[in-house]
């Protein structure tokens, strides 16, 4: 996987998660019947990400980065389609522990694959690079939703972020010399 590769997976997946995500509180809020279960759905999210962190360290130096980020896309493609039919806190859990352990996937993932596709002379400077376009995605994706949600239901919205996380499943899984070709076709 390439640096542009990774920018460019990372930027779609943050857009999706930026696009979700405030509607996403606003639905664990109507399942739940007190802001202390609401606590304890993202508690058990960070529990779940935490505890599971040191086991997909050791678990990427087998499998490798690449196949970690393409398991967090995809599992989270697949999350984005149960989430608008969730009907009780205790469906909500559960997908707090898979969402869990999918965030702690691509954190590892993402770091790992950035360390790795850096130059060690200008580390600082393509990892501020990366976090640049991968913030201003995300900003763009709140604006944006909020301006476009009065036309589009909720759960359309975690439909469009399930295409999304699939889209930077093809971006990753794609070989770098494909993307190369496809540069150059496009001069």
């Amino acid at each position: 996987m390439t640096y542009k590769q990774l920018l460019h997976s990372q930027s779609l997946m943050i857009t999706a998660s930026s696009i979700v995500f405030p509607f996403y509180l606003l639905l664990l809020r109507n399942l739940g019947d007190s802001y202390s279960q609401f606590g304890l759905a993202y508690g058990i999210f960070a529990l779940t990400a935490a505890l599971s962190h040191p086991l997909i360290g050791s678990w990427s130096d087998k499998v490798g980065e690449k196949r970690l980020l393409l398991l967090y896309t995809f599992g989270m493609a697949v999350v984005m389609i149960v989430i608008p039919v969730l009907t009780t806190i205790t469906q909500v859990y559960i997908i707090q522990i898979i969402m869990g352990l999918l965030g702690a996937l691509q954190k590892t993932a993402e770091k790992i694959a950035l360390s790795r596709q850096t130059d060690r002379a200008h580390t600082g400077k393509q990892v501020g690079h990366y976090h640049l376009w991968t913030s201003i995605w995300a900003a763009l994706a709140v604006i944006g939703t909020g301006y476009i949600i009065d036309f589009l239901t909720i759960g359309s919205l975690f439909y469009i972020t399930s295409f999304m996380y699939v889209a930077a499943g093809v971006l990753i899984w794609q070989k770098p010399k494909t993307i190369e070709l496809e540069r150059h076709h496009s001069l």
